[in-house]
C-alpha cells in the first residue's frame, strides 16, 4: 500500500485513540473476507483496513518520538509496520487485531532504529532494550508521577538494574554531538576546543634529549650558529654579519655542525 506522507505538524497532536469496537469489528469482517477474495479485490479490503488503522501506528510510533528520527519518518516505518500486520492476520485464530497488529508495528519501529539509526552501533541486546526503554519511559512518568529511575525500568521491563544503566548511557549513539556544538558544561567552549591533538613537539623532546650533551661540548662558535639560526630564527645572511664573516661560510659551517651531530647520534 502506499501511504501519503503526513504534514509533521498535524502528526505532533495527540492521534485519535484507535481500536474502538466498531473499527476492531470492521477490521475483522474486512479481513476475514478478503481471505477469501481474489487479489484484486483482496487488496482493496486490506487497503481499507489499514486505513482504519492508521491512527493505531501513529500511537505506537508516537511512543518513539524525540529519539534522533523525524516524526515523520517514524509514523511511515509505523505504517510498513501496519501492513505487514494486515496482511499477516488470520482471522480464524481470533478476532482482535489490535492485540496483533501493536507487537507487529512496534517491531517494525525498533527494526528501524536498530539498523538505520544509529550512528555508532553498539550490540544488538543493548539497542532493542534502548527501545523497549523509551517505549514505557512514558507510562511509567505517569504512574509514577516523576522521572523513572533505572530501578524503576528494570522491575518493568523485568531485566538487571546494570543492562538498564548500560543502555540509558547508550542513547546517544543516536545522536551524537557535534564537536562543533556547544559542551555540556554550559560555560561558553565547545567540545572540540576540549578535544587533544597531536603536539608535534612530544616528537622532538627525545632527540633533544640526545642532542643537548652533544651541542654542549662544540665550540662556543658553533654553539652560537646553532642557537642564532634554529632558536632565534635568523638568517644566515644575519649570523653572517654578526660575526663578521660571508653568508657563504655560515652555510659551509651549518652544514658541517649538522653532518657531525647526525653522526654522533646515529652511531650511539
Amino acid at each position: 500500500m502506499s501511504v501519503a506522507r503526513t504534514n509533521p505538524d498535524h502528526l505532533r497532536r495527540s492521534p485519535r485513540r484507535s481500536g474502538e469496537p466498531h473499527d476492531a469489528a470492521r477490521t475483522h469482517q474486512l479481513l476475514a473476507e478478503a481471505r477469501l477474495c481474489d487479489p484484486e479485490k483482496r487488496q482493496r479490503l486490506e487497503k481499507e483496513a489499514a486505513i482504519i488503522n492508521m491512527d493505531l501506528a501513529r500511537t505506537v510510533a508516537a511512543r518513539y518520538w524525540g529519539r534522533g528520527e523525524s516524526t515523520e519518518d517514524l509514523v511511515q516505518v509505523a505504517y510498513v509496520g501496519l501492513m505487514k500486520a494486515v496482511r499477516g492476520y488470520d482471522p480464524t485464530r481470533g478476532d482482535d487485531f489490535r492485540s496483533y497488529a501493536i507487537p507487529t508495528i512496534s517491531g517494525e519501529v525498533k527494526r528501524h532504529f536498530r539498523d538505520k539509526s544509529w550512528a555508532v552501533k553498539p550490540p544488538r541486546w543493548l539497542q532493542e532494550l534502548q527501545a523497549d526503554i523509551s517505549a514505557i519511559s512514558n507510562g511509567l512518568y505517569q504512574d509514577l508521577k516523576r522521572p523513572p529511575r533505572p530501578e524503576d525500568i528494570a522491575e518493568r521491563l523485568d531485566v538487571p538494574v546494570a543492562k538498564v544503566r548500560e543502555a540509558l548511557s547508550a542513547d546517544g549513539c543516536f545522536n551524537p554531538a557535534s564537536i562543533n556544538g556547544n559542551g555540556p558544561r554550559g560555560d561558553g567552549y565547545v567540545l572540540a576546543e576540549r578535544l587533544g591533538m597531536d603536539d608535534r613537539g612530544l616528537d622532538l623532546v627525545e632527540i633533544r634529549i640526545a642532542l643537548a650533551p652533544l651541542i654542549q661540548q662544540l665550540p662556543e662558535r658553533d654553539r652560537t650558529i646553532l642557537a642564532l639560526r634554529f632558536f632565534r630564527g635568523w638568517t644566515q645572511s644575519q649570523i653572517a654579519t654578526n660575526l663578521g664573516i660571508t653568508q657563504m661560510q655560515v652555510s659551509r659551517l651549518l652544514s658541517r655542525i649538522l653532518n657531525g651531530l647526525r653522526l654522533e647520534l646515529t652511531s650511539g
